[in-house]
């Protein structure tokens, strides 16, 4: 960040890792890591083989001591990682985290019985059990447990996947890490890492634009081999773990983990796919028209109209935009967020080395969330703090379910941080007199949508087309691009010309490395918030309350259980219809404007 954009922006916030561990060589992290493998081994011989001759109270014990393992584990794991995101090129910080990743894989494995074992229990007598009050409060953890149960392998092949996943998957996603993080872009003499430079993509200069994706692509170029490798493998292992474990799809264990069925994700698709013309294309054929231009350029995408507020926002103003709209909705869920401002819970700035994008971290429910972003001044970007503030508040309601229920499925995960975006939206419209600025932030609101809905749906269509291929040989960089160019000129229409470098694009997505089939999820989201924010106006009478009790709910309760106060039931067809026709409506009121 050059010296002018940071005297703009103004004191950026870096968070404070030290209500975790005041730092990697702490007496405390140390002691952690010690008495959580002391109470792993104890717990082991306390439990292993003896599960089955528990009653109630017994097995529910073992899982309260279970939960608290999970819990100071989770802890250690998290200062981990989190420390290890702040500079990834740092190759101290590299080896306390592979260190620590892997001394916990150790201790998960003196545990992995436990969840095997349980689930070896006769159903009948586990359903005996339950009638204890303690076992059953943790009724919702053991039924997804079981629903894992048809998958499950023996106990020495889950311990051998277990122990080989340090050196296959997640040595593979650090590998991808440590190279995103180390990529440098030059651009007119200047040297930018990736945020910087795909932020050039928003410019409303389209010199700096075209510039900024001539930039990605060299780049991009001189690492697609080292990419494609990165990708080849972890398809394979994907594969691989699949076949043995039996799922027949190649998404069917995202589905199961996301505890969404598979014809309601391919209903989601379906929907999103035929609709299309009616969104994206039509969109960018008019974007098209207010630039002036027959075309978009794929670096036109996400050009700004000219009368949008390209100003850089800075930080306070950013945080008061996003907690005035919060608290509109509800005092306590901008007291939440509040405190990720005063406590400092929030990474914010973009240096060399840090990871890329934005995340919340939940961390564990004795603890607290943490926020990164890499944070620049766009008016996107706000919109981004507001999309993770909505996670953290989400993480901070459901913490009280404990370790092993506070967290949420990925689909209903998106939810809360959609709806944060709707809430700053809505609030920003409603103080934009101006009728071009209208217009221009109506637009940026759709653009936000089309990349939340159709640019994800595409993205899972392209990682269905890239695992379904791999199955018959490893793919060379021409192969993948050649997939990537076909989804989304399908997914984006004649309005937009991808441009030469533009194959590459694939490359820097993270979600197909560490989280494959994850990005459905932000469409599912979505299209909900807009069914959710649409019963909110219609009746904002009793709604906050309801909300709070399904963010509350954590992992709990299944989507259709969450979903039926407010009269909403993702698995008709028709819903993911009525989701979409909100934006398609936006989209009409531009075409009026």
């Amino acid at each position: 960040m050059t010296a002018a954009a940071a005297q703009t922006l103004g004191p950026l916030p870096e968070w404070n890792l030290a209500d975790l561990y005041p730092s990697p060589d702490a007496p405390a992290f140390a002691a952690d890591m010690a008495k959580g493998e002391a109470m792993a081994k104890a717990f082991a011989e306390k439990y292993r083989g003896k599960l089955a001759g528990l009653d109630g109270a017994g097995l529910a014990q073992a899982l309260k001591d279970y939960e608290a393992i999970s819990d100071l584990l989770g802890r250690t794991g998290s200062y981990a990682q989190l420390y290890y995101v702040g500079d990834t090129t740092d190759s101290q910080r590299g080896k306390f985290y592979g260190d620590v990743s892997q001394r916990l894989t150790d201790i998960s494995a003196i545990l992995l019985f436990f969840e095997l074992e349980l689930n070896r229990i006769d159903e009948a007598a586990l359903e005996t059990a339950m009638r204890e009050p303690a076992l059953a409060h943790y009724r919702p953890w053991i039924d997804n447990l079981r629903k894992e149960k048809p998958y499950q392998l023996d106990d020495k092949l889950e311990e051998l996947f277990l122990e080989k996943s340090q050196t296959s998957a997640a040595a593979f996603n650090r590998l991808f890490d440590e190279t995103m993080a180390g990529l440098r872009f030059e651009m007119a003499g200047e040297t930018l890492t990736l945020e910087p430079t795909l932020t050039l993509m928003q410019s409303p200069d389209e010199a700096k634009r075209k510039a900024g994706a001539e930039a990605l692509a060299k780049t991009f170029g001189e690492n697609i081999k080292l990419f494609t490798l990165v990708t080849n493998t972890l398809a394979k292992d994907k594969e691989i773990s699949d076949r043995w474990r039996g799922f027949k799809d190649i998404a069917d264990a995202r589905h199961l983990s996301n505890r969404v069925e598979p014809e309601v994700v391919e209903a989601l698709v379906a929907s999103v796919r035929r609709n299309y013309p009616q969104l994206s294309h039509r969109y960018y054929r008019m974007k098209a028209k207010w630039l002036g231009k027959d075309k978009l350029m794929h670096w036109d995408r996400n050009a700004p109209l000219p009368q949008e507020d390209t100003r850089e926002v800075p930080w306070a103003e950013a945080k008061d935009m996003v907690l005035s709209a919060y608290g509109a909705f509800s005092p306590e869920m901008a007291g939440i967020a509040a405190q990720f401002f005063d406590r400092n819970w929030i990474d914010a700035p973009a240096r060399p080395g840090k990871a890329p994008g934005a995340f919340a971290h939940p961390t564990v429910p004795s603890a607290h969330p943490y926020v990164l972003m890499n944070y620049l001044g766009k008016t996107r970007d706000v919109m981004t703090l507001a999309h993770e503030l909505g996670h953290g508040v989400h993480q901070v309601l459901a913490a009280p379910q404990g370790a092993l229920m506070a967290a949420t499925p990925l689909t209903l995960a998106e939810t809360a941080s959609v709806f944060g975006e709707m809430l700053t939206f809505q609030a920003l419209l409603a103080k934009t007199r101006d009728p071009k600025k209208r217009k221009a932030l109506l637009a940026s609101k759709v653009e936000d949508m089309i990349n939340t809905v159709v640019r994800q749906i595409a993205f899972y269509t392209f990682e269905r087309k890239l695992h379904t291929a791999r199955k018959q040989g490893e793919l060379t960089p021409e192969q993948i691009n050649a997939i990537w160019l076909e989804v989304q000129a399908e997914s984006l229409g004649d309005g937009i010309v991808l441009g030469e470098g533009y194959e590459t694009f694939w490359s820097y997505i993270p979600h197909f490395i560490h989280s494959p089939f994850y990005v459905y999820a932000y469409a599912f989201g979505d299209c909900l918030v807009n069914s959710l924010y649409a019963r909110y106006r219609e009746s904002a009478q009793g709604f906050q309350e309801k909300y709070f009790a399904m963010l509350k709910a954590g992992g709990t309760k299944h989507h259709a259980e969450l979903l039926k106060p407010f009269g909403l039931d993702a698995t008709d067809p028709a819903f993911w219809d009525k989701g979409l026709s909100v934006i398609s409506g936006m989209i009409d009121e531009l075409e009026w404007m």
